[in-house]
């Protein structure tokens, strides 16, 4: 081999590179990119505990049970499943991505044969927003704070690209509620929804299943054995093995079934993967609208999260 030719930098360069920002996609800087993300995981925050008296609270399984639908996970995948309209239990599965197989099909399309989607989703939201005003009490629900956290969210929510976002589009070709809770509420979902289509997106690079989705989850929360997490107990004895099994070969579980460093950080590139793809909605709003939701938002949560959103 000939010689090698060293080259010498011209003195300040080396300075100057590692002073200027990098730049990412779309001219996008880390230092803008961690802002973005910072922002999304924020409003993740603040935004969780309003979607979750769907889940947690009563009335909207009431009002669900009321039309006819005979269990909770009924109720559950009608309402959720209902903006996509009548499709079959494959499309359901593959949107909602973190359902064992078979678990779609159990109630879709069933749950429509006498109820139709529309009622499930109409339901959803009369019990939801039932729920939230309850909990945060009249005088915070009639309150100018949540008439305005409700308009930016609701700006926030229905100004983000829809493209691969299936469950996100899907709402946001629903109405959107004049009452402010109601707004509230349903604009928040459509974010969480948006920001589970991103989660899906960066699990599905990740090569990351829906069950091997639970055990990372369960570890990052300290539960041992991951295979005693709620949503993975229920499946068979030979599914659970498989997965743990694939999750070893793969180097992300050791042998007693907890992370390894290599496991830690894909799902740490995943959360912040997800948090990345979740910060679009909010380039709608302003630094000073951001400013604004966030402080409206904050008692709101603090009341929401002390209930447990029950």
């Amino acid at each position: 081999m000939g010689s090698v030719r060293r080259i010498t930098p011209r003195p300040g360069l080396i300075t100057e590179l590692t002073q200027r920002p990098v730049l990412l996609h779309g001219g996008v800087t880390a230092g803008m990119m961690e802002a973005m993300t910072h922002t999304a995981r924020r409003m993740f925050e603040l935004l969780e505990p309003i979607c979750l008296v769907t889940y947690f609270a009563d009335e909207c399984n009431q009002e669900l049970a009321a039309l006819g639908h005979r269990t909770y996970w009924d109720g559950y995948f009608a309402s959720r499943a209902a903006p996509l309209g009548r499709v079959p239990a494959q499309v359901v599965h593959a949107a909602f991505y973190s359902f064992a197989d078979g678990e779609a099909a159990r109630h879709i399309p069933s749950v429509w044969e006498t109820i139709p989607p529309e009622a499930s989703v109409a339901a959803r939201e009369r019990g939801s927003a039932a729920s939230v005003r309850r909990i945060l009490g009249d005088e915070v629900a009639d309150s100018p704070g949540l008439v305005r956290a409700a308009d930016l969210t609701t700006k926030a929510a229905t100004n983000a690209p829809t493209q691969g976002r299936v469950m996100y589009a899907a709402m946001r070709a629903l109405p959107v509620p004049s009452d402010p809770v109601a707004r509230l509420w349903h604009s928040a979902t459509m974010l969480r929804e948006h920001r589970g289509d991103g989660h899906v997106a960066a699990l599905v690079g990740a090569r990351i299943g829906g069950a091997e989705a639970h055990v990372l989850s369960a570890l990052e929360m300290g539960i041992h054995p991951p295979e005693s997490f709620g949503r993975l107990h229920h499946l068979p004895k030979e599914r659970l093995a498989a997965v743990m099994d694939g999750l070893r070969e793969r180097g992300l579980v050791d042998t007693d079934g907890r992370f390894t460093d290599a496991g830690r950080e894909t799902k740490q590139r995943i959360e912040t993967l997800t948090d990345e793809l979740a910060a679009p909605p909010y380039d709608a709003l302003s630094p000073t609208e951001l400013d604004e939701l966030v402080t409206e938002l904050e008692p709101i949560t603090t009341t929401l999260v002390a209930a447990g959103s029950q």
